[in-house]
């Protein structure tokens, strides 16, 4: 089957996520690893071979066993009341006790007959109407019948489980939203694209998976390397990152400017990577407190000397030379190694730097904590005309200064600024209505195109001039926009 066809099988060190109703966990398969998900514990080995999107039961042991599809049992016109107004919220409706249950689930017996048993010892549920009666068994089902199911990871599950679970990780940006963002740049396969987003790489991973491993990406970075946690849960195969470039915002004005060098790189990404795995957002000044530490080059010598020492002081010399040679052979082949990365870092760094020179990008993606203005103006430089670019900011007030300093600017064209609407909507026969829990907001857009900017133009001193030949009804609009 193909790499991620509609029959792929969970293979060993896959990543993929675990659904259980509208709750999505994303896990690494390994064989013998715990895995704790809404309440229940189980082991994936079991899962290894079985193709992505079967249902599973926790059975004992936390084994887990594909479910059997079971036709539902439709009873001969079920015996429902007419309205629930003679129901008495009182407690006392369940015969079966908290012990009960438990007994009933330590002698091993399944999730669905114990909620077979709950209807059958449940005094009013006759006389509940059929809605409230499907509402009990939903319920019920959920409790006690452990259904998990093994899908593989998209940019549509990814999202829905970020914003679901960690928000603040992704800056509230909301699955709509991403959409529109894939939409309004153009992705496509064969885009050469810059992305700058601080949302653990997730709008990363959309636009990689958009672009299928055809084309070129450029992500721009804060700090010292680049974040790319959420990337690795989609999976992609090793030849998606052939063509994914890194490049320092800290260098973007050098490379503009002319003055741009690879003598002061940032601080080295994978210890950065480290500190972010561990904290996930350290403070800004940990974070250079613990560069600065790597940075002086303590030997792991130092670190393991003091115990030997105190064991057995006696012979230590023979010991102790041999041990420094080790040590100082270890510690050249690290200065090597040092020296080796550093050049690979560097190399890539001039790669990316020379596809940005060419100031051709076919688009810009923004998605991040920053001020949205400066990152705009300086990378825009980058994007080749009539391209469009798409800013996201879960605030609107930045955003519409960043329209207007554009407006000012010039060179662009089509800049809307706008944000969706999302309601949920449960349908089904008879009930189907707008869910009653809606997300507050999913963010703002502003997007555009490119054109090329005329140089006399850009002076803001010409902006009457500009008011002059837009129509009437557009300059009433720009007047009335809050600075």
């Amino acid at each position: 089957a193909m790499e991620g066809g509609p029959s792929a099988r969970i293979r060993e060190g896959d990543c993929a996520v675990l659904k259980r109703d509208e709750v999505f966990k994303a896990v690494s398969v390994l064989r013998r690893r715990k895995i704790i998900f809404e309440k229940q514990w189980f082991y994936l080995d079991n899962a290894i071979g079985h193709i992505y999107g079967t249902t599973f039961e926790v059975t004992s042991g936390g084994n887990l066993q594909p479910k059997q599809e079971v036709e539902e049992t439709t009873t001969e016109t079920k015996e429902a009341g007419t309205d629930n107004r003679n129901i008495v919220d009182d407690g006392k409706s369940q015969k079966l006790t908290h012990d009960d249950i438990k007994a009933l689930k330590d002698k091993g017996i399944k999730g669905q007959e114990i909620v077979q048993q709950l209807i059958e010892n449940s005094t009013t549920f006759r006389d509940k109407t059929e809605f409230a009666q499907d509402k009990y068994i939903k319920k019920k089902k959920k409790k006690y019948e452990a259904v998990i199911t093994i899908v593989k990871p998209s940019t549509r599950i990814l999202s829905t489980m970020y914003y679901a679970r960690e928000p603040g990780k992704i800056n509230h940006l909301r699955y709509d939203t991403l959409a529109q963002m894939l939409t309004l740049g153009n992705i496509h396969a064969g885009n050469k694209l810059i992305v700058m987003e601080t949302c653990s790489g997730l709008v990363l991973g959309a636009v990689m998976e958009r672009m299928g491993g055809y084309g070129s990406i450029i992500q721009m970075y804060p700090g010292g390397g680049p974040v790319r946690a959420a990337t690795s849960c989609f999976g992609f195969p090793k030849a998606f990152f052939d063509n994914l470039h890194e490049f320092p915002l800290s260098k973007v004005q050098s490379l503009l400017s002319g003055t741009f060098n690879t003598e002061t790189l940032p601080a080295d990404p994978e210890e950065n990577a480290l500190v972010e795995e561990e904290s996930n957002g350290l403070t800004e000044e940990k974070q250079t407190s613990i560069q600065e530490a790597e940075e002086e080059p303590t030997p792991e010598a130092a670190m393991e000397i003091n115990p030997t020492e105190e064991q057995d002081t006696m012979d230590v010399n023979a010991e102790d030379v041999e041990f420094k040679e080790n040590k100082e052979k270890e510690n050249k082949e690290n200065v090597r190694e040092k020296q080796i990365k550093q050049w690979e870092r560097r190399k890539k760094l001039l790669e990316a730097a020379a596809l940005l020179r060419e100031k051709n990008a076919d688009g810009l993606i923004v998605a991040s904590k920053f001020h949205p203005t400066p990152l705009l103006l300086s990378l825009l430089e980058f994007v080749a005309p009539s391209r469009p670019f798409v800013v996201y900011c879960q605030y609107k007030e930045p955003l519409l200064d960043c329209y207007t300093k554009l407006r000012e600017r010039g060179g662009v064209i089509n800049l809307k600024l706008s944000e969706t609407w999302l309601r949920n909507y449960q349908v089904l026969p008879d009930r189907s209505h707008p869910k009653l829990t809606m997300s507050g907001g999913g963010g703002y857009l502003l997007s555009g195109i490119t054109v090329v900017l005329d140089k006399g133009k850009s002076d803001s001193s010409n902006s009457e001039a500009l008011k002059m030949e837009e129509p009437s009804s557009k300059r009433c609009k720009l007047q009335d926009l809050p600075c």
